[in-house]
Parts: C-alpha cells; structure tokens; sequence
C-alpha cells in the first residue's frame, strides 16, 4: 500500500480536444471558399480547464455537474485512459474503475470470462480471480447468467457485474462513474452499503453523481464542474447550495 498523505493528486489539469465540424457541399460554400473566405470547420473545446482538487486516504470526493460538465472525461484522465493536454495527475495506489458501462468487458466473452479478463488486468492471476469468483458472482447475483455472453446482458446486468468486479480487487482508489443509476433499487441499497464498508475500511473513493442526495449522504468533500471549470469547491452542503442555485432558479436555501 502506498504511504502518501494523498492518493490522487490533480494539479492544473486542462484536456484539449479540437472538434471538427462536417463541411456543407453547397453552391454558396463553394463560391465563398473560392473567394478565399473558407468556413471555419473546426473549434477549440476545452472539456477541462485548470482543476485542481487531492483526495486523502479513506476520504470521498463527489463531482458533481450537468451533462457535458466535464465529470466523466476528469474520471477518465485519472483513470489514465487519457492523457491531460495541460498540468499533472498523480495516482498513488491501486485503481479500481467503474465508468461507461461495458468498459473493461469483451462483448462476446461470457461474464466468467470477463471475470478472469478483468482480473488479469488489475494485475491478479487465475489463481487469484478463482478466490475471488465466487464472491463476485454471488455479489452479482447473475448466477444463472454467468456463462451467457455479456453483449446480452441488460445495462443493469452490466451493471451488477462490473460492481461485482470492482469491489473484490482490492482496491485503495475506487473510481465510480453514475452506473449505480442503473438496476433495481434493492441492488442500489446492496451497493450504497458495500460503500459505505469501503469507506470504513479506509478505500478513497472518487464519486461522480447527478444525484445531490448522493452527493449529500456518502461524501466528506464535493466539486461542482461546470463547462469544464470547478465552479465550487468544499463541503458538501456548501457546493450543493451553490449548485442548486445556478441549475434551480427557484431554489431558495432553508439553512
């Protein structure tokens, strides 16, 4: 296990992605184009700019934000699935990733097959994956499912799998991405209380949620992005009010 104070360490990260807009075929681009005054077809996006933010040693760190906030590509940046254009990222510990469902699963290995895939992966051999099957599948609760391949499966059975395998790694960073929205209520409760045995056996957890209740009820520390930017920083109480503010003209705050 690492001894660093913090497990992830995000300094000045931007990411940088230039977009790049279909051209139209008609007579009037072809003429302004043969005038020399060509359409601009490509922007500058920055899905991220300038964060910053460390998450310690058994804390939970909840980004919240509207869709196109910037939420999953921060997971993904420490994650290490990209790079970030600009500043630093430092991951001090074993990673275990719950992001787009289906990440991380072949779609046309049965779910026993991802098991070992997915363990392979995290570093872990047969032997290991094999002390670890059956707690995964009995967490998954996809018994009967197990040897179907998972390009079959629903988004809550992906779901159910994909939360199965995170948790039995071993992890000292969790890293989850909204799936929990998906699946039935009482396997929501059933991942809410794993978290929660997670926290208390000192597992960093970084929490990206929709959900102000979420937010609210698991984390010691929130983010709220916006267009790429933190827009508030601290608590959770303090960063929900300032979300609900600016995403519910009509909230008004009863504290």
């Amino acid at each position: 296990m690492s001894s660093s104070k913090y497990l992830i360490e995000v300094d000045n990260v931007s990411k940088y992605y230039k977009l790049h807009h279909e051209r139209k075929g008609t007579l009037q681009s072809w003429f302004i184009n043969s005038l020399g005054r060509k359409k601009k077809l490509d922007e500058d996006f920055w899905a991220l700019k300038d964060v910053s933010f460390k998450l310690g040693r058994g804390r939970t760190l909840g980004v919240i934000g509207r869709n196109g906030a910037g939420k999953s590509t921060l997971l993904k940046l420490v994650t290490g699935i990209i790079q970030p254009t600009e500043g630093r990222i430092r991951v001090n510990g074993r990673v275990s990733a719950m992001l787009e469902l289906g990440t991380g699963f072949h779609p046309d290995l049965t779910a026993r097959d991802n098991i070992f895939l997915n363990g392979a992966i995290y570093g872990f051999s047969k032997k290991d994956m094999e002390q670890r099957y059956d707690r995964i599948v009995d967490f998954s609760e996809l018994g009967k499912f197990i040897d179907t391949p998972v390009k079959h499966y629903s988004s809550g059975m992906y779901m159910r799998l994909a939360f199965a395998v995170a948790i039995t790694v071993n992890p000292e960073i969790l890293v989850v991405d909204e799936v929990l929205a998906v699946g039935d209520a009482a396997f929501g409760r059933k991942c809410y209380d794993e978290l929660e045995r997670m926290k208390k056996a000192n597992v960093s957890i970084l929490f990206v949620s929709h959900g102000p209740g979420e937010i609210a009820r698991f984390c010691d520390e929130a983010i709220y992005l916006a267009n790429g930017r933190i827009v508030a920083q601290g608590t959770p109480p303090e960063v929900l009010k300032m979300y609900e503010q600016q995403t519910n003209p009509t909230f008004i705050s009863t504290r």
